[in-house]
C-alpha cells in the first residue's frame, strides 16, 4: 500500500513553508544547527577549564572575555570593506576552519602539558577575530540567499533550533566534561565546523563577486559610517547595542565564578542550569512574532532588555544556601538563566533584522561591520571592568554593577525618540 504524504501534516508543512523548500536553507540551517550545539558545548567548556582547571582569578575571567571582543575593535572596520568587495561563502568556510583548528589546539595543548590561562587567551581571541570576519559574512550571505522580506521568519527558525540546542548542548557538554575534562569537551564544537563546511560547500545561492571597487579602502570605511550616521535608527541601534554588549560581557566574564566558587554548583549541575535557560529561548521563539506584530520591533527589544535587566538583578542577590540548601541556589540560578536567554534573543533577533531592513545590498558588509565596531568593540571594557571590581572587591559586587548598568540602558532605549517612533 502506497503511503500519501499528504495525509501526514508534517509533509503539507514542508511544502507550504517557502524557506523550507529551499535546499540552499535548509543546508544553511542544518549548518547553524550544528555550530549552535557546538558552541554551548564550548561556552560551558572554555569557563570551567579556565576556573576549575586552570585557577584562573576574576582579572584573568575578564581578560579572557576581553580577548574573545578584542578582534571586533581591530578588524570590524577592514572586514566590512573586505566583505563588500569579495564573495561571501569563501570568507564564511575559511573562517570555520580556522575555527576548528584553534578549538583542536587546547585538547592537544592540555595532552603536552602546556594549556595555560594566556593560551585561551589566544583561542577566544582567534574564535573572536573568525566571528567578525565569518559572522559577518554569514549575516550578509543569509540575506542574499533569501532577501530581507523573509529574515524575520528566518530568525524565528533559528531561535527555534537554538532553543533545542541549547536545552541539550550544556547537558552533555557537563557529562563530557565530567568524563573526559573541559579540554577535550571542545572537540566536539570543531568537529561540527568541519561538517558545517562540508554542508556549505554544496550552496549554489546567489553569491556574486561584488563590482571592482576604485575607492580607497578607508574611504569605504568613512562610508559606512557615513551611512550609519545619516541613519537615526542605526544610530539609536549603535549605541544601544554597545552598551548591552559591554554589560552582557561583564556578566560572562563573572557568572561562571559566581556559580562555582559562590553557589558551590558542579559543571553537571551549571549545564542543566543552561539547559534550563534553553525554554527561554524556546518562549523567545514563540513570543517573537506575536510580540514583534504586538508592540514592533523596537518594543520587542525594549521587552528582551527588561527581561536581561531582572535577570542580572536577581543573580547577585541568590544566596550560597537558599532556604537552607545548595540545590535551591542552584536551581534559581537556573530560573535566572531562563530569563537571561529569552531576553538576550528577544533583543539580538529584532535588533538583527532592523538594521538588515534599512540597509541597501551595496553597505551590507560595511554596515555589518561597522555597526560590530561600534557596538561589541567596547565589550572589552565590560569584561575588564567586571574582571576588576571582582578582584579587588567581590564577584557580587561586580554583578550588581551590571545589573544598575542594565536599568540605566533600559530607561535611555525606552526615552530614545527613534524607539518611540518605530514601536
Amino acid at each position: 500500500m502506497a503511503i500519501r504524504t499528504e495525509e501526514f501534516p508534517i509533509f503539507n508543512f514542508l511544502r507550504n513553508d517557502e524557506l523550507l523548500r529551499n535546499g540552499d536553507f535548509r543546508r544553511y540551517w542544518a549548518s547553524a544547527i550544528l555550530n549552535g550545539f557546538g558552541s554551548y558545548v564550548s561556552a560551558l567548556a572554555l569557563p570551567l577549564c579556565a576556573v576549575l582547571m586552570l585557577k584562573a582569578s576574576p582579572s584573568q575571567m575578564g581578560m579572557m572575555g576581553a580577548a574573545a571582543a578584542l578582534p571586533f575593535a581591530l578588524l570590524a572596520l577592514p572586514a566590512g570593506v573586505f566583505l563588500d568587495r569579495n564573495r561571501k561563502l569563501p570568507i564564511l568556510l575559511a573562517s570555520k576552519a580556522i575555527q576548528a583548528a584553534a578549538l583542536v589546539s587546547i585538547p592537544l595543548a592540555w595532552w603536552l602539558g602546556l594549556l595555560s590561562v594566556q593560551w585561551l587567551y589566544v583561542v577566544s581571541f582567534i574564535s573572536g577575530a573568525c566571528g567578525v570576519v565569518g559572522g559577518g559574512a554569514e549575516q550578509v550571505f543569509l540575506t542574499n540567499m533569501i532577501g530581507r522580506d523573509k529574515l524575520t521568519d528566518a530568525q524565528s527558525k533559528f531561535t527555534a533550533t537554538d532553543s533545542a540546542s541549547r536545552l541539550v548542548a550544556p547537558g552533555i557538554a557537563g557529562v563530557l566534561i565530567q568524563w573526559l575534562t573541559a579540554p577535550y569537551a571542545v572537540i566536539l564544537n570543531a568537529l561540527g565546523f568541519l561538517v558545517s563546511i562540508a554542508l556549505l560547500r554544496n550552496v549554489k545561492a546567489n553569491d556574486p563577486k561584488p563590482p571592482p571597487s576604485d575607492k580607497h579602502p578607508l574611504r569605504d570605511v568613512m562610508d559606512g559610517f557615513h551611512f550609519i550616521w545619516s541613519q537615526p535608527l542605526l544610530r539609536t541601534l549603535a549605541w544601544a547595542s554597545g552598551l548591552w554588549h559591554m554589560l552582557f560581557y561583564g556578566f560572562a566574564a563573572l557568572h561562571v565564578i559566581f556559580a562555582t566558587r559562590e553557589l558551590g554548583m558542579s559543571p553537571g549541575m551549571l549545564g542543566v542550569a543552561q539547559m534550563i535557560g534553553a525554554i527561554g529561548v524556546l518562549a523567545s521563539s514563540l513570543l517573537l512574532k506575536p510580540l514583534t506584530t504586538r508592540f514592533g520591533a523596537t518594543g520587542t527589544m525594549l521587552t528582551g532588555i527588561g527581561l536581561c535587566t531582572f535577570a542580572y538583578i536577581m543573580n547577585p542577590l541568590i544566596p550560597a544556601n537558599l532556604f537552607g540548601y545548595p540545590l535551591a541556589s542552584a536551581i534559581a540560578c537556573a530560573a535566572m538563566s531562563l530569563f537571561l536567554d529569552c531576553g538576550v534573543m528577544l533583543f539580538l533577533m529584532p535588533y538583527t533584522t532592523l538594521r538588515q531592513k534599512v540597509t541597501p545590498d551595496a553597505y551590507l558588509g560595511r554596515m555589518v561591520s561597522t555597526m560590530r565596531f561600534l557596538t561589541v568593540a567596547i565589550a572589552p571594557v565590560g569584561a575588564l571592568t567586571a574582571g576588576y571590581l571582582g578582584e579587588h572587591f567581590n564577584v557580587r559586587t561586580g554583578l550588581a554593577c551590571v545589573a544598575a548598568g542594565s536599568v540605566v540602558l533600559m530607561l535611555l532605549l525606552a526615552l530614545s525618540p527613534s524607539v518611540r517612533q518605530k514601536s
